[in-house]
Parts: structure tokens; C-alpha cells; sequence
């Protein structure tokens, strides 16, 4: 049985929050969007491919393959575009997608398209799941750049991929196992990029319910800056 929490919240600088989330315990399925774009384009590109990927998801069975959860997320990339086409409001709007969605025996499928993450808490160890796409993760490194380098480049913001800017979707698909009391973070990078994965683990290991944890989480990144919306979703296999 999974339990789970989420919560957005909007950050100390931006004047909105263009994250969106569903978290449904009952299905297994979880999903985190972190829209951009001028105006209300990034709120209307995260809340359209989210509700697109959950109700295509909800009319699939979870199986082992990847097919389905892969279709559901080049459904949203054409949600988004054609949405984009017919308003030049919505033009060159865009956003980050991370899908969870579990299967028997414990195990889930991720997932990714952006820089939004998947976290595995199992056994007091923290393991990022997802691979960012942007240009610091696939360029960068190509260059000989140093860790420290590239955590302060200009361009360490860049998305390579997002929902709704591109006609080839690449879609990132992973498969993981959790076990009792495994707990997996699905954030944007309004909490990875101002949290250390020291933070977030050791706030994942405490004896905090999982509303508190996120709660403690936001709280964290606010303190930190907020320079981004936050939106974190802790889902706890029990």
C-alpha cells in the first residue's frame, strides 16, 4: 500500500506558481509539472500536461511495459502544442514532466521529461533516480567543466527538453523496486537546486509524518532563497 503528500507552493520571488501536481494514493499515480512561458503560459502548459498524462494513465492498465506511460506523455507534448497554435498568448509556453506510477510487488515506473526529480529514500541511502535534462547534465560535461563549475554556469537553468517546445518528445523511462518503508521524492527544482541531497535526506530519514516532511521541505527552501516555485510529493510504500 502507498501513502503520500504533496505540496506547492509559489517561492519568495515569483509572482506565481507555474508548478502543478496530482497525487492519487488510490491509483498509484503521481505527476509533477513545472511550467514556463510568459504571462499564464506556464500554469496553463504544467496543469494541461499533468491532467492530460493522469487521465490517459487512469484508462491504461499498469503492466511492464513502458508503452502506455511513454504514449501518455507524446499525447501531452501535443496537447501543449496545439493548445500553443491556437492562442499566441500560450506561444513558446512550455514544461518539465515527472510521472510516477506503480506496478505489483512494490515496484514503479518513472517517468521524465526536464529537470523536475525523482528521489529513492531506501535504507537511511538517498539515489537520485531521474537524469536532468539540461544543458549543465548534457553538455556541459563534454566540455571538461568541473561539479563546481557547472553548479554556477549561466546556463545551468537550460532545459534540453521540455513538453510542448519540440515535435520528438525524448521521454526518460526508468523502473525501480521499493520496498517497505522506502520513500521516493518527486520535486522541482525549486527544491533540488537551493537543497544539498545531505538536506534532503537527512530531513527524509527524521521521524516526521510525510505532510510534515514535505512542509519542513518547502519551509527549508523558502529559508533559502525561494528564488523558484517548490513542489515536492513524498509517496511512502507501507
Amino acid at each position: 500500500m502507498l501513502e503520500a503528500f504533496g505540496l506547492s507552493d509559489r517561492g519568495c520571488v515569483r509572482p506565481n506558481n507555474e508548478d502543478y501536481f496530482i497525487s492519487d494514493s488510490r491509483s498509484g499515480i503521481f505527476v509533477l509539472a513545472d511550467g514556463m512561458g510568459g504571462a499564464n503560459a506556464g500554469e496553463y502548459a504544467s496543469h494541461l500536461s499533468a491532467e492530460r498524462v493522469y487521465n490517459l494513465l487512469l484508462q491504461t492498465p499498469s503492466d511492464d511495459g513502458f508503452e502506455a506511460l511513454e504514449q501518455s506523455f507524446l499525447e501531452a507534448n501535443l496537447a501543449v502544442r496545439d493548445a500553443a497554435k491556437t492562442n499566441p498568448e500560450l506561444e513558446g509556453m512550455g514544461t518539465t514532466l515527472l510521472v510516477a506510477r506503480a506496478l505489483e510487488g512494490g515496484r514503479m515506473q518513472i517517468g521524465s521529461v526536464g529537470d523536475s526529480r525523482a528521489y529513492l529514500s531506501s535504507r537511511n541511502d538517498l539515489e537520485q533516480v531521474t537524469r536532468d535534462q539540461t544543458w549543465v547534465a548534457d553538455v556541459g560535461p563534454q566540455l571538461g567543466l568541473t561539479e563546481d563549475a557547472l553548479r554556477k554556469h549561466p546556463m545551468r537553468h537550460v532545459l534540453t527538453m521540455a513538453v510542448g517546445t519540440v515535435d520528438e518528445l525524448r521521454v526518460r523511462l526508468h523502473v525501480l523496486q521499493m520496498y517497505a518503508g522506502d520513500q521516493l521524492l518527486l520535486c522541482s527544482d525549486g527544491l533540488h537546486g537551493v537543497l544539498s541531497e545531505n538536506f534532503l535526506q537527512a530531513a527524509l530519514n527524521s521521524e516526521k509524518t510525510l505532510a510534515e516532511k514535505c512542509h519542513y521541505l518547502v519551509d527549508a527552501a523558502k529559508q533559502a532563497g525561494g528564488p523558484d516555485n517548490v513542489t515536492v510529493i513524498l509517496i511512502r510504500l507501507v
